[in-house]
C-alpha cells in the first residue's frame, strides 16, 4: 500500500514509484534474456549446419548441352559494286583535275540512273608518286591519283547499265559486285526458330534414350556463319562498257544460325 506524507506542503508516495520501477526492470530484463536465448540458438543451428557440410562437395547439376541448325534461303536484292579511277600524269594539279572530273562525271551519271546520294560513298582517295627505274637510280617521272567509290544498286534489273557507265566515262578499276540482302534480320529470326525447333527435337530424342527428364534451359547461346550462296562476281574494268559488260545473276544467299541449348536432366 503506498504511504504517502505530507513534508513541507509536498505530498510524496515513495512505495508506489519503487514497486513500479522493480517491475518494469523484470520485465525488460525478461524480454533481453528471450533475445539472447534466442540468438543463441540461431548461431548454434547455424554452426552445426556448416560442420555437416565439411568436407563434402556441392550436389552436381546434372545437365546434357545440345546443337541444333537452322538455315533459310533468300533472294539477294542488293548490288554492291565498288567503282575507281586511276590516273597518272606529270605533276599532282593535272593528275587531280583529271581524276576528279571523271569521277564526278561517273557519280552523275550513277545518280541519273536513279542511285540516290545515300547509297554512293567514297571508300578511297590517295595521290603517290610515280618513280622510273633508270641507271641504278630511282628517278620521279610523276603522280598517281586513285579514287574509289562504292555504290549500292537497290534496282537490280540496273546492274548493267551503272557498270556501261564506267566504260563511258572512262573510269579503270572495277574491284568487284556482291549482293546482299537489305534486312536480313527477319531470314535470320526464321533460322534461329528452325534450329531451335531442331534442337529441342534432338533433346528430346536424347534425353528418351538416356532413360532421363528434361527439367529446365539452363543456358543458350547462338552464332551465325557467313551468308552462303552465289553472292560475288570479281569484275575487271577491261571489257567493262560498250558491249562488254556480263550477263549478272544475283543467285542466292543462305542464312544459317547455330543454337547451343543446356538443359537440366533428372
Amino acid at each position: 500500500m503506498c504511504e504517502c506524507k505530507n513534508e513541507n506542503g509536498k505530498m510524496s508516495c515513495s512505495g508506489h514509484d519503487h514497486n513500479f520501477g522493480h517491475i518494469f526492470i523484470k520485465v525488460l530484463a525478461g524480454i533481453l534474456l528471450s533475445y539472447l536465448i534466442v540468438y543463441v540458438g540461431t548461431l548454434a543451428r547455424n554452426n552445426v549446419k556448416k560442420f555437416n557440410f565439411i568436407g563434402k562437395a556441392e550436389r552436381m547439376q546434372n545437365t546434357i548441352s545440345v546443337s541444333g541448325e537452322g538455315k533459310v534461303t533468300g533472294t539477294p536484292n542488293i548490288a554492291v559494286t565498288e567503282i575507281g579511277l586511276l590516273t597518272e600524269k606529270a605533276d599532282v594539279a593535272s593528275a587531280q583535275k583529271e581524276n576528279s572530273e571523271k569521277m564526278n562525271k561517273l557519280i552523275s551519271e550513277v545518280k541519273k540512273l536513279g542511285i540516290k546520294d545515300e547509297d554512293i560513298q567514297t571508300t578511297q582517295y590517295s595521290i603517290y608518286p610515280k618513280y622510273d627505274y633508270t641507271d641504278g637510280r630511282n628517278i620521279l617521272s610523276g603522280y598517281t591519283v586513285q579514287q574509289s567509290v562504292t555504290v549500292k544498286i537497290r534496282d537490280l534489273t540496273k546492274i548493267n547499265t551503272v557498270l556501261a557507265k564506267v566504260g563511258e566515262v572512262g573510269a579503270n578499276q572495277v574491284s568487284s559486285l556482291s549482293f546482299t540482302i537489305d534486312d536480313k534480320e527477319a531470314l535470320r529470326a526464321s533460322a534461329r526458330e528452325l534450329a531451335l525447333k531442331n534442337v529441342q527435337e534432338k533433346a528430346v530424342a536424347l534425353a528418351r534414350a538416356l532413360g532421363v527428364r528434361l527439367v529446365r534451359v539452363v543456358s543458350f547461346n547462338e552464332s551465325s556463319g557467313n551468308d552462303v550462296g552465289l553472292k560475288n562476281y570479281p569484275l575487271y574494268a577491261e571489257g567493262i562498257g560498250g558491249g562488254g559488260v556480263p550477263d549478272i545473276q544475283t543467285g542466292s544467299l543462305d542464312i544459317k544460325v547455330n543454337a547451343n541449348v543446356v538443359y537440366e536432366i533428372e
